[in-house]
Formats: structure tokens, sequence, C-alpha cells
């Protein structure tokens, strides 16, 4: 049967949804970049200073990256061509999971495509339908997700409130237990309470999974991230990397207990049925692996720049508030949707790019700058923001 006008609104459906999006300040707009990632970029023709990225070390466009995966394409080509699997794990990939598993000091690591499917891919091999999640309301949307597929109990506690997860804990009946947390949360900036959430794991025979997307190459006094900044320890510890942000290449890892390593490679179906990352970006990551171990320069850089902008955001004024974070993530709260995009806008006119970021991504009238940090970034680049900032607060204030 042919479809008419008359039978369905599936035509205006998607439009009217659009609309309502607009209505509310919540249409999220994409840029063009035209240059190599770095803290000066060209966006859709115009040069910016970016607070966007999330290269907190500067090295998405350092040389020896670029070294590194032209080796790499010369002597792997350019596609992995098969899942790990099939044939497609090369011994580029091999000697990365070692590299990765000597740095943080875990027994064993596997490789992923994404974070997010490292996420998904763990939670739903370990749980099922008899198990329980227990997860922090302001974790990143991959862990959400990866709880809502693993179809066990899926149960969220208040923001950092252990006293809630502690009683969760221990009042449920569920097979297998695990605590799902972002070790640096991503809208925040704040890091979990990580020995307390092990020491209460460890109370309640639970397992823990951290992603530590933010966390890693640049927490901790060697950039092992959130289990060296806490010199933690823990065979319940399940550790998630991610290699697309200080490591400024892409992917992820997950390491942990070697029986628990090779349960994901069994059973984790975003690592069984995916193609692997081309060879050529493990030989980037194996140098950017090294960068990170030798790259206590770049961290104190980072957290010279995380200092300067806190000390000149101190006369910002306080209907504005920023979120108390010691990472490069510093959050400028705005609340208004529309307010928070009309004060990037008037910091974008200046040549400054930082991110409005809005609900779904926040709470409701929590929309925020979401100001990113690179060692990259020179101290007259943070003084021009802040500038450009005082001089948006006359106007939106």
């Amino acid at each position: 049967m042919r479809w008419s006008p008359q039978d369905s609104s599936y035509p205006t459906m998607f439009a009217e949804e659009l609309a309502r999006l607009d209505a509310a300040g919540l249409r999220r707009q994409r840029r063009t970049l035209e240059s190599a990632q770095s803290a000066k970029v060209v966006v859709d023709g115009n040069p910016y200073v970016a607070f966007c990225s999330n290269d907190y070390l500067g090295l998405a466009n350092h040389p020896y990256l670029i070294s590194a995966a032209q080796a790499g394409a010369q002597a792997h080509g350019v596609g992995a061509g098969a899942s790990h699997l099939v044939l497609g794990h090369a011994r580029a990939h091999e000697q990365l999971e070692q590299a990765l598993t000597a740095f943080v000091q875990l027994p064993r690591a596997l490789l992923f495509s994404t974070g997010y499917m490292a996420n998904i891919g763990t939670v739903t091999a370990l749980l099922g339908r008899e198990d329980a999640v227990f997860a922090d309301r302001l974790n990143h949307a991959s862990l959400n997700d990866a709880c809502q597929l693993s179809r066990a109990q899926f149960k969220r506690y208040a923001h950092n409130d252990l006293t809630q997860l502690e009683q969760l804990l221990a009042t449920t009946k569920a097979r297998r237990k695990l605590i799902a947390v972002d070790a640096v949360f991503s809208m925040d900036g704040d890091i979990a309470p990580v020995r307390e959430l092990v020491a209460l794991a460890d109370r309640h025979d639970a397992w823990i999974l951290l992603d530590d997307a933010h966390g890693f190459g640049v927490l901790g006094e060697n950039g092992r991230g959130v289990l060296e900044h806490f010199n933690v320890k823990h065979p319940r510890v399940i550790y998630m990397g991610t290699l697309g942000k200080a490591a400024g290449v892409c992917g992820a890892f997950v390491a942990g207990e070697a029986d628990l390593i090779e349960t994901l490679m069994q059973r984790a179906r975003t690592y069984i049925y995916t193609t692997a990352i081309p060879p050529l970006l493990a030989c980037a990551l194996m140098k950017s692996v090294e960068l990170i171990a030798d790259g206590g320069a770049l961290r104190q850089q980072l957290q010279k720049n995380i200092y300067q902008l806190k000390q000149i955001l101190t006369s910002i004024p306080s209907s504005w508030r920023l979120l108390s974070s010691d990472t490069a993530i510093q959050p400028l709260i705005i609340g208004d949707n529309r307010a928070a995009l009309a004060v990037a806008d008037a910091l974008k006119a200046r040549g400054i790019l930082v991110p409005a970021i809005r609900p779904p991504s926040v709470p409701p009238n929590t929309a925020r700058l979401r100001i990113s940090l690179s060692a990259a970034h020179t101290a007259d680049d943070i003084r021009q923001l802040g500038t450009a900032l005082r001089d948006a607060a006359t106007v939106f204030t």
C-alpha cells in the first residue's frame, strides 16, 4: 500500500522535535575544525584560542606521534581489516597492550576502539539480570547506557554520596555487584573519592569500574591516573582509560586482573564484533605512553594553567559560579541555557572558543561554560580568556 500524507504525521514529527529543541536553547551545532587540534585552531575559516578540547597535554599534534603514525602506516598499512579475534590483532596492538599494562601497573590490559565501547563491553559482559550495578548520578552517558544494556538492576546514588551507596550495597540480594563511577567527572571536573569507594567494594563483595577518561595521563606523579593519584591498588578494581584525550590519539583500554581481562576478551561484544583500530594508531599510542611517562613538565604546566585561571576567575560576579575543581575541567555555571549560549557567542566574537554545555549533559538550570585547559595554553591565552569573561559579565549579569 502506498503512503499518503493523510496516513501519518511522520514528515512533521522530527521538525516539531527540532523546533522544541530550538525553543529551549538545546539544539546543538557542529563546527568544522580546519587545522590540527591545538590550543590555537582554525574553525570555519577563522582563528581561535580553543578551550574546548580534551587534549590536556597537547599531544594530539605532537611531531613524535605523527612520525610514529607514519612509520606505523609504512609497516602495517592503513586499516586493521578485521576484528581482533579474527585477523585484525596486529603486533602493534599487542605491543600497545603490553605497554599499557606495564604503565598502569596492573596485571593485563585489553584495547578497545573507544571509551564508550569499553564501558558498554565491560559492564554487559560482567552483569546480567541476576546482578546489580550502582552508579553515581553524574556518571558519563556511556556508563549509564552500559548499565541499562546489561539488564542488571540499575541503582543510582546521589553524587559522591557514599552513605547512600553503602545503604544500597547493604540491602541488595544481587548475585554479583558492580560499582561504576567516573574517576574525574566530565562536566564538574571533581575527582571521585576512590579510596573510600574501593573500601566499600571490598566490604560488600563488589567490583568497582573506574572510568578514568579524564584522569589517565594527567593525574598522578607519572600520569598513571587516579589509582596513582590516590596510591590505590586492589584486585577488585576494573580500570578504564581512554586514549583520545590526554594521550592525544583515539581508543581506550580496560585493565585489571588477568582472568577478568580474559573474560572480557571472550564476552565483551563491543570488542568481539568490531574492527580493530588501525595499527598505525597503536604505533602512535606507544609513543604517546612514552611521552606521558616522561611528561612531568607537561603536567606541571597544566597545573600552573589551572591555578592561573582560578585566580583570574575570583573576580567573576557571584551570579556565575566556578565549581570546585583541581583538574583541567573548569566549569563556570551560568544557569540559563540561552544565557550560557550568549556568553559563549560573546567569547567567540573575541576569538575564543568555550563550549556552552546544557541539559541533558548537565542537570536543568545548570547550563555552563566548560573550560578545558591544556599544557599547550600560554599564560597570555588564559589572560585573554579572563578579560573576555569579565567583559561578558558586565553585559550578561
